[in-house]
């Protein structure tokens, strides 16, 4: 194939998205980018400089001088910078000031796995797979208790729950960019699913994609 071999993840958080894309450029030698992290590098520089999360402007110019170098950093893990980066994914311009590198990204070859809330339905509507992974609130909810409560002892299910479907209603009624399936997507429900069943429907998927472009 050509032209770069892009797959583009989109879903909510804790769907699983995640493990799914880093499991799938390790097998296919693709570069990997997750998108959350680059709204949540923005939140952090704006926390840090002691900006409020809904000021548009100063949102818009810290994403315009944004520097990737920052995304390794474990400071944008924290479940207060993840309540910030949806507060400051609603805002146009940021989404627009950080729409070029997510593209740059993923075109230069061999390709690049993306995921996020957004991939093939605004960053590549022309990815070459599409995908949408997803699970019940209340499943998404424990992995993410889990995954929490070994750094947050005041963390709680039913907290953890109630923080899911306030950013999945903000995610998917924002007006820029909301989450949902792009129209080719394929979508798989991970709910029940284990993490290796989900890897193994992808590539056949993937597989038979690029099967029929060759």
């Amino acid at each position: 194939m050509s032209e770069p071999l892009i797959i583009a993840i989109d879903g909510p958080a804790a769907s699983g998205k995640g493990t799914l894309s880093r499991r799938l450029a390790s097998f296919y030698g693709l570069r990997h980018l997750d998108t959350g992290t680059l709204y949540r590098g923005v939140a952090w520089i704006m926390l840090r400089d002691g900006f409020e999360p809904r000021d548009e402007a100063a949102a818009v110019k810290v994403a315009r001088a944004f520097d990737p170098e920052i995304l390794g950093s474990a400071d944008l893990r924290t479940p207060a910078v993840g309540r910030s980066a949806s507060l400051v994914a609603v805002h146009e311009g940021v989404r627009k000031a950080l729409f070029d590198f997510q593209r740059s990204f993923g075109l230069q070859k061999p390709g690049a796995v993306l995921d996020g809330r957004d991939i093939g339905t605004v960053i590549f509507p022309d990815a070459t797979v599409k995908f949408f992974i997803t699970a019940s609130p209340e499943e998404r909810a424990q992995r993410r208790y889990l995954e929490l409560r070994a750094s947050d002892e005041g963390v709680t299910y039913e907290g953890t729950l109630a923080e899911l479907k306030r950013r999945d209603e903000r995610d998917q009624s924002r007006e820029e960019a909301p989450l949902k399936p792009a129209a080719e997507a394929e979508i798989i429900d991970t709910s029940k699913l284990t993490p290796d069943e989900v890897m193994a429907r992808a590539v056949r998927i993937i597989d038979n994609v690029v099967r029929g472009r060759t």
